[in-house]
């Protein structure tokens, strides 16, 4: 019984996260046009609506919503309703672990918020960080600007984190790239072991003994 229940187990995980993900996907779509197909068929002549119109519109609104960021005006809307959720119990740690989600996203051909993944030793810890600015102000941090970057570290499984202002000579490249650190960190440093196509291919061309 004992086998059978692990072996059920095992299944569950191979499973799942592919199982949630075409899940999360299909439910967004559904959502999409859901909310926005009513709308339509009350706009549209009769007979002009078809399904999935609602989620190609959905696509066309972010689109413009991507467009329209870089305006002045609408940047400043946009940071006064994120300050309102900010201040909201419950709604803001799921604001902000969207938004700490979407920080390693390319943005508007501008290169990742989240440049590299470095090290930061402290005591006989390492913590894993994210540089997200290379230059400093010297307004910051005056003569000392150059030695300095700004590395932010996330929080595992809540929302948050902090920012430190951080000297070069103190900071350790990693090979990871942004999306693997981000979620190692995120998910508390549980991996599935798996091993990435280099290891892979390291264990490929070696000798056998």
């Amino acid at each position: 019984m004992r086998r059978l229940w692990n072996t059920f187990l095992k299944g569950l995980v191979a499973v799942l996260p592919v199982a949630l993900t075409i899940y999360l996907v299909f439910w967004l779509g559904k959502t999409a046009e859901s909310i926005l197909g009513g709308p339509l068929r009350v706009i549209l002549p009769s007979g002009h609506y078809w399904p999935g119109l609602g989620l190609l519109v959905a696509f066309l609104l972010v689109l413009l919503a991507g467009v329209l960021v870089d305006a002045y005006v609408v940047r400043r809307f946009i940071r006064f309703g994120e300050s309102l959720l900010a201040r909201i119990p419950i709604v803001k740690t799921i604001f902000g672990a969207l938004k700490d989600f979407t920080r390693f996203l390319p943005a508007g051909g501008k290169g990742r918020d989240l440049k590299r993944v470095v090290m930061w030793r402290m005591g006989s810890a390492r913590l894993i960080g994210f540089v997200t600015e290379e230059q400093i102000s010297e307004r910051l941090m005056r003569e000392a600007a150059d030695d300095f970057v700004a590395v932010y570290f996330p929080m595992s499984y809540q929302i948050g984190g902090y920012t430190l202002y951080l000297p070069k000579s103190e900071l350790e490249e990693t090979a990871l790239t942004v999306e693997e650190a981000m979620r190692l960190v995120l998910i508390g440093g549980v991996t599935s072991h798996a091993p990435s196509p280099g290891d892979a291919a390291k264990a490929a061309g070696s000798p056998s003994r």
